[in-house]
């Protein structure tokens, strides 16, 4: 899947936390999630949430007067494509070099440790190009 070319914000990033969350979600629950214990003008969620629809990060419907926003790209997506542009752009192309960071400077718990075990796994015998 190919993700939309413009990267979100900080805010359109806090949006689509918002979205992938709960699915599909009005435009009025997003400004009061959003809000908490800060000011936010109705027509400033508006905004960002039309250019992120814009952009292709988002769809919309309407019910009446509500429009109601579900995401358009799937939060896995989003991740694995911020993964790999992480990889080539900080670790040289290395998978390895971002797990030698992670485990030098995060470290994981014994639970983690067992998932990506796991994970790595399952990855040995998939076949090539195939995703999990």
């Amino acid at each position: 899947m190919n993700l939309p070319e413009e990267a979100l914000s900080p805010s359109q990033l806090e949006i689509m936390e918002i979205i992938w969350d709960k699915g599909e979600v009005a435009a009025v629950e997003v400004r009061e999630l959003l809000a908490s214990g800060r000011e936010l003008a109705r027509e400033t969620v508006r905004t960002m949430l039309e250019r992120m629809e814009a952009k292709g990060w988002l769809k919309h419907r309407v019910v009446g007067r509500t429009f109601f926003y579900s995401a358009a790209v799937p939060r896995g997506a989003t991740a694995g494509q911020k993964v790999i542009e992480l990889i080539d752009t900080v670790c040289g192309g290395s998978p390895e070099r971002l797990m030698t960071a992670l485990l030098d400077y995060r470290g994981l718990t014994a639970e983690e440790a067992v998932r990506i075990e796991t994970l790595i796994k399952q990855a040995r015998d998939r076949k090539p190009g195939q995703r999990s």
